[in-house]
């Protein structure tokens, strides 16, 4: 599993730098709030997984801290192939599979049209999960992650937005149910 990102709020479509410090300014309490959630069990999603995997009969081995931006890119472009080459792994780690998991938002997401809000703010969590063969670097099982949860009553409640954060932590237990029951079936 790759580190998790910093708990943090985007706006995506103010994309112009002056629109981005208006959603900036306009959310600053909501940012600032965000930035101290903390994202619970998420970080032991594999702990799960591994445990998922070994009830199905897996032999599973835990690597920690694999650096895959020092991984050579794969040179085969076709569909259902990694973007990097996972093959050496093979030999390093004595595997012959590799599970990764890659979250890479976890936050509060509000969309923008230039300065102006399209929507109240929602809590995401965002990556993807797949399966590497390492004999030759196919995607053996790949699973997108985007998990989105509006708040079910008023979310502008500064400064604890009660609303966002049940909506928040609901988000984080979806996004762990979607990664590990697909493996557990």
């Amino acid at each position: 599993m790759t580190a998790l990102p910093a708990v943090d709020t985007q706006f995506p479509g103010a994309g112009c730098l002056l629109c981005m410090a208006a959603a900036s300014v306009a959310n600053s309490s909501l940012t600032s709030y965000t930035k101290t959630l903390q994202t619970e069990d998420l970080g032991k999603v594999h702990l799960e997984v591994a445990e998922a995997l070994r009830k199905k009969g897996a032999s599973v081995k835990m690597i920690d801290n694999i650096d895959f931006s020092k991984l050579p890119d794969n040179n085969n472009t076709k569909p259902n192939f990694a973007r990097k080459d996972f093959t050496g792994l093979k030999a390093q780690y004595n595997v012959d599979k590799l599970m990764v998991i890659s979250v890479t938002m976890v936050g509060i997401e509000r969309s923008y049209a230039s300065y102006v809000p399209t929507s109240d703010p929602k809590a995401r969590v965002a990556g993807v999960s797949y399966i590497v063969n390492l004999n030759d670097n196919s995607l053996e099982w790949y699973l997108p992650l985007d998990v989105s949860k509006a708040s079910d009553g008023k979310w502008d409640e500064p400064p604890k937005f009660p609303g966002l954060t049940n909506a928040y932590f609901q988000s984080l237990e979806l996004a762990k149910d979607r990664i590990v029951k697909p493996l557990a079936q």
